[in-house]
């Protein structure tokens, strides 16, 4: 796989990161794209929302123990079709995670560990279109294990002062010389900064927003994803937006757009 590794990030919890990841792979997968999702947070919200959460009376490998191992190819182990019907199942897979990818952090000091979901995903996604992957909402050891197997950091930005802050922190880090160097990627690019739980009811939503351009670049920053009960309703019932029938239209236009414009960026 060249070029279409997206880490979607940002340092604080509560953006969206996560309905933006699920969402845009059945936005990639109803436009016949093949999806990997791979769930770096130990909240498993996206394995669970993708229809594939941990059930210890029926135990699966996750990305906890792709990353224990670290060797080569190893996140072949760990994939499973996604939960969903449909064209869903046929297009997006996910390797899951579980609570205990927290154990992970422990092992950040040792030789090596930054990479070791570089070498597990090595020649395991060549198969998909992209690769979409969801970090914790920290600069953390889990979110440079992330940064260092992609190829684009994605910062979702709710409009708020903490949400700009914590995009704006998930930019930086990876700009970082240092931290490319300590990752191991030196390729690692910003792709964009996405608004997101966007409400253009609220007089600080709009401002937040006139700001973005200033501090991410105006060329950086795509339209935003709206904030819409519709969405919260597919999270919670673990159902693609489709599934929620013509109330969820406009939040689909809103993910189908910005999946759009993410696979031109990438493909170019």
């Amino acid at each position: 796989m060249a070029g279409r590794r997206i880490a979607l990030g940002n340092n604080k919890g509560g953006v969206g990161k996560t309905g933006a990841v699920v969402n845009l792979a059945a936005s990639l997968a109803e436009a016949g794209r093949r999806v990997l999702v791979v769930d770096m947070d130990p909240q498993a919200n996206a394995s669970r929302r993708l229809g594939r959460p941990y059930r210890p009376e029926n135990p699966t490998v996750t990305v906890s123990e792709v990353i224990r191992s670290g060797e080569t190819g190893t996140a072949a182990d760990a994939i499973v079709p996604c939960g969903w019907d449909g064209i869903y199942a046929l297009r997006i897979d996910v390797i899951p995670s579980r609570f205990d990818l927290e154990n992970r952090i422990s092992e950040a000091a040792a030789t090596g560990a930054k990479r070791r979901l570089t070498r597990a995903l090595e020649g395991v996604d060549d198969r998909y279109d992209v690769t979409l992957i969801d970090c914790p909402p920290s600069l953390g050891h889990l979110t440079q294990l992330a940064l260092s197997a992609a190829d684009w950091g994605l910062a979702l930005v709710e409009p708020e002062y903490d949400g700009v802050e914590g995009a704006t922190r998930f930019r930086d880090f990876m700009a970082d010389p240092e931290t490319l160097a300590d990752v191991g990627n030196d390729h690692l690019r910003f792709l964009a900064a996405v608004p997101s739980k966007v409400d253009a009811r609220l007089g600080g939503h709009t401002h937040h927003l006139s700001t973005l351009p200033a501090i991410f670049g105006p060329d950086l920053v795509w339209e935003p994803l709206p904030q819409r009960s519709v969405i919260k309703d597919a999270a919670d019932e673990a159902l693609p937006l489709s599934a929620l029938g013509s109330r969820a239209a406009e939040a689909r236009a809103a993910y189908d757009a910005t999946a759009l414009r993410l696979w031109k960026e990438i493909s170019a």
